[in-house]
């Protein structure tokens, strides 16, 4: 078997509270809206990231997204009045947290040089 992509998928409670949350999060509409209650976000790299209306499991996920300036994506988070609930600094990479209206956690991770 051979992999060629992936969609991550992120479950939340009220699909337009968190369409409004993805829209400023990605700085755009989504790419595609398959459903009613999905939206898809197409990343430049290859692979998808799919919001998803899923009251059961809402609020329980993690999505991490590799940037090439953190600096860059968190100013302009900022004008769009979002800020990180927590930023951190390691060996290998730095990153900053957020998190959407249901909780679910989007950690925004910049490489250190020489690491990736």
């Amino acid at each position: 078997m051979t992999i060629t992509n992936a969609l991550a998928g992120i479950a939340v409670d009220d699909i337009t509270a968190a369409l409004d949350f993805y829209e400023l999060l990605f700085g755009r509409m989504p790419d595609a809206r398959p459903m009613g209650d999905i939206g898809e976000w197409k990343l430049p790299g290859g692979g998808w990231v799919q919001i998803l209306a899923d009251s059961d499991r809402a609020g329980a996920g993690t999505l991490t997204l590799i940037v090439d300036d953190l600096a860059e994506e968190l100013g302009r988070l900022s004008l769009q009045g979002l800020t990180p609930v927590a930023k951190s600094m390691g060996d290998f990479f730095k990153t900053a947290k957020f998190r959407d209206p249901d909780g679910n956690q989007i950690i925004f991770s910049q490489p250190q040089p020489g690491t990736y």
